[in-house]
């Protein structure tokens, strides 16, 4: 890779900033002070530094799961809320993307990574990676109100503003305000909209797992790299 595009990827400097900072003979390579932009660097093996710091970039795609917390949003621009790539302390955060974006108060499980292909094959349903949310409603339903819903939901229902019905789906009730409900797609709000066919509301929302990749050991906020075996599974 050309030294000034690792400089970039490697911090916040544009192309152009980074030029600067080669002029200005701030940057080493392998301990030797390096002024040429178009130097190649191994971005493995060649060791990088700015004013005495060690530098890094990511060597191939990034795949993360994040326990989202309340209070951020699925965005890369902040706009009313902090952003969910603030809890993740990695380089070149502005070429994640994410799949299945959450509300800004729904919790869970949540997948980022800068391979697109990827993406987009954990969100298609026609791949069938399922999708388990823990809900709270803001009504109690009865034994006949749930067994009703439960069976329109493993049949399909027409949501609000739709020409096609939802996919099959599971919910079960844990008790007459709690319930589980398995997706394998993912439309607008889905969740809510399902449950407000039923004139309900959604008042907790948590997405427990996608496909094979639950929240096992790790506290809201945190953080990890999939393994490759997880990666490969999609």
């Amino acid at each position: 890779m050309r030294l000034d595009k690792f400089l970039s990827k490697a911090t916040e400097l544009s192309r152009k900033e980074s030029k600067k900072i080669l002029h200005a003979g701030e940057v080493t390579v392998n301990e030797t002070v390096v002024k040429d932009p178009g130097l190649h660097v191994d971005i493995v093996n060649d060791e990088v530094t700015w004013a005495g710091e060690p530098l890094s970039v990511a060597a191939g795609n990034r795949y993360i799961l994040l326990h989202k917390p309340e209070g951020f949003e699925c965005t890369l621009k902040v706009k009313e809320h902090p952003i969910v790539t603030e809890l993740i302390a990695v380089p070149e955060l502005g070429s994640l993307r994410i799949a299945g974006r959450l509300d800004v108060d729904t919790t869970g499980a949540l997948l980022i990574s800068d391979d697109g292909k990827w993406l987009h094959r954990v969100t298609s349903p026609k791949h069938e990676h399922a999708k388990i949310y823990e809900l709270t409603l803001a009504e109690a339903m009865d034994s006949d109100a749930q067994a009703n819903a439960v069976k329109e939901v493993a049949e399909g229902i027409l949501l609000e503003g739709e020409h096609e019905e939802t996919k099959p789906a599971i919910l079960e009730f844990i008790d007459e305000t709690h319930a589980r409900l398995t997706l394998e797609q993912g439309k607008y709000h889905q969740v809510k909209r399902m449950m407000g066919y039923f004139g309900n509301r959604v008042t907790e929302l948590h997405r427990a797992s996608i496909g094979h990749i639950t929240l096992d050991g790790l506290d809201k906020g945190d953080s990890r790299f999939l393994t490759p075996e997880e990666v490969a599974k999609f």
